[in-house]
């Protein structure tokens, strides 16, 4: 309101000093000018035929009053095209000069339209300052400026300073003072200066460091405050978002499209949006560390895990994209796909993440088994990273009964530890009877796999002298397990014949002496050796027969385990030699 006011008193001064009375009045919204239909309507069109038109409907030579609120640019914009139409000076900024062409097009003033012209050429749009300053100026006077091609100039000319300083920076000048300049600009300019760069056919590197820079602003302002949700905050992210280059075109910093996955959470973006993101970030998750990953399932403190299903998405969504191309690369070659590598390199991301969640006593079993699951076993060579990440959620949950800790450990597979993580897995007291039970068991069968064949595995040596040594070494390691085995077993075979001791006494009824004393053919029979009791126990615990863990994918966190049904094992006769 200013500026009109300025505005109008200054055409007042150059009206007075005419000393000729005013018969042309001009509204623009609230701004109201006073001028000479002598002076404007041979210059303005519009004005010429409206003050035409008005005439033929009353007396001639009368006051004529118009309303011009459609003028783009508004009263600013009138001003100076009055300005120029009374002969004075005229002064056009990177500012207004889309301004001042939309205006004299609606007003229908070649002169200045001509001047207006003149200037974004030999001078707004020479260099990426203006450039910027005309295409944000633009997003104010659509659909005019688009109308015109100031709008698509403008881009173009952005477009082509970005280029220029990509490629060839400014000596001197600080390195990405460019980013500053698309920063400010709407997504729909920004959009516009993306779809420049690809008319200019600029490189991918071009398109992703100006997208890169451009969504910086939005991150800075959404990450910044991670309470707050702001209705406009929300709608620039999903617009920035929906501006960003396809992936094909420009492939975008794994580090940076987390960041932006974790302001669209943040922020509580649309579904859409999200998923946008979350297929980005799986498309190079490969290239993402430990670090960017875990900080998309983290708040914006980045104290508590929060978004574990978000990160599960990401790596099922990566998964399903890695066995796509390796199917596709198999078709064409006619077999399979060896090549795992980038496979490989998620997994061990992701075992390093589900490390990492385990040490937050609020995550729920389903959550960690969910995101440590959604590698396939097969991925990972060895399962060592994937033990460490179960036994850090154990240590940290030590309240779990045992089939919760079978669901835990469910995400990996024993047989694939490497020999100082079965080591470790044998000794460890976290860990479900079952899982310890599947570790002993697969040692048990490569000794005697040693034993038979003289061969060994990753890199047991064949029969000299160092080698039997190193070999019976093993043997007692194991031997020593699978004693530990049997202590445990009978542990549980004390404890059941104690429960049923204490039910026959509830019951009145005195246990039979038939079931837990060994029948005759086992009293009688030659005693066997220790090693033979040992394969015997063992061999009733084989976890190769129903799988080595229970399945417990049903189990759900949180349930009433008074209301779990626990079915008694069948009596039956042990033998210990």
């Amino acid at each position: 309101m200013a500026a009109a006011s300025s505005s109008m008193d200054r055409i007042a001064q150059w009206v007075s000093s005419q000393e000729v009375p005013t018969d042309l009045t001009v509204r623009i919204a609230d701004s109201v000018f006073s001028l000479h239909k002598a002076v404007m309507v041979p210059k303005c069109g519009y004005i010429r035929r409206a003050v035409a038109a008005s005439q033929t409907q009353g007396p001639g030579g009368g006051a004529v009053e118009l309303d011009l609120s459609a003028l783009p640019g508004g009263a600013d914009a009138f001003q100076k095209a009055a300005r120029c139409c009374y002969g004075d000076s005229l002064e056009i900024t990177a500012r207004d000069a889309a301004a001042l062409r939309c205006a004299a097009e609606f007003l229908d003033a070649p002169d200045l339209a001509r001047r207006a012209d003149d200037f974004l050429a030999q001078a707004a749009l020479r260099a990426l300052p203006g450039a910027a300053a005309v295409l944000r100026s633009c997003e104010a006077l659509l659909p005019a400026a688009d109308e015109l091609g100031v709008a698509r100039r403008a881009a173009d000319a952005v477009a082509l300073g970005v280029c220029n300083e990509a490629l060839f920076p400014t000596p001197r000048a600080p390195p990405g003072w460019w980013a500053a300049e698309l920063a400010a600009l709407s997504p729909a300019s920004f959009r516009r200066v993306v779809a420049a760069l690809r008319c200019r056919r600029a490189g991918p590197e071009v398109v992703a460091a100006a997208a890169a820079a451009y969504a910086e602003r939005v991150l800075a302002g959404v990450l910044a405050a991670p309470g707050r949700r702001d209705a406009d905050q929300r709608a620039l992210l999903e617009a920035v978002v929906d501006a960003l280059p396809p992936a094909a075109d420009a492939p975008l910093p794994a580090a940076f499209l987390c960041r932006l996955l974790r302001a669209a959470v943040t922020a509580e973006a649309s579904a859409k949006t999200c998923r946008d993101m979350e297929l980005r970030v799986a498309a190079v998750l490969d290239q993402a560390t430990a670090g960017d990953l875990l900080g998309v399932a983290l708040d914006g403190a980045g104290e508590r895990v929060v978004n574990a299903d978000t990160v599960r998405r990401v790596v099922a969504a990566c998964v399903e994209r890695q066995q796509t191309q390796q199917g596709r690369r198999a078709s064409l070659a006619g077999g399979p796909a060896g090549e795992l590598s980038a496979l490989e390199k998620v997994a061990k991301t992701v075992d390093e993440v589900a490390a990492e969640m385990a040490s937050h006593e609020s995550l729920p079993i389903s959550k960690f088994v969910g995101v440590a699951g959604a590698v396939p076993r097969d991925a990972r060579p060895s399962h060592d990273c994937l033990y460490r990440a179960v036994d850090i959620y154990l240590k940290t949950h030590p309240g779990l009964d045992e089939i919760e800790r079978e669901k835990v450990c469910s995400v990996m597979d024993p047989l694939r530890l490497s020999y100082q993580a079965r080591m470790h897995a044998s000794q460890n007291k976290r860990l479900p009877l079952q899982a310890v039970l599947s570790v002993l068991y697969y040692d048990q069968l490569k000794i005697r796999s040693a034993d038979g064949s003289g061969g060994t595995e990753e890199g047991w040596e064949t029969q000299s002298a160092a080698g039997k040594a190193r070999a019976q070494a093993r043997a007692d390691v194991s031997l020593a397990r699978e004693n530990e085995a049997l202590r445990l077993e009978l542990a549980r075979m004390r404890a059941y014949v104690s429960g049923m001791q204490q039910s026959s006494k509830g019951s009145g009824s005195r246990p039979s002496s038939s079931s837990l004393v060994p029948g005759p053919a086992t009293a009688t029979g030659k005693k066997a050796s220790f090693l033979g009791s040992v394969s015997r126990t063992l061999s009733r615990l084989n976890p190769f027969k129903g799988g080595w863990a229970k399945d417990t994918t049903s189990i759900a966190d949180g349930r009433d385990r008074t209301s779990m049904h626990v079915v008694k094992p069948k009596r039956r006769r042990f033998s210990i030699g």
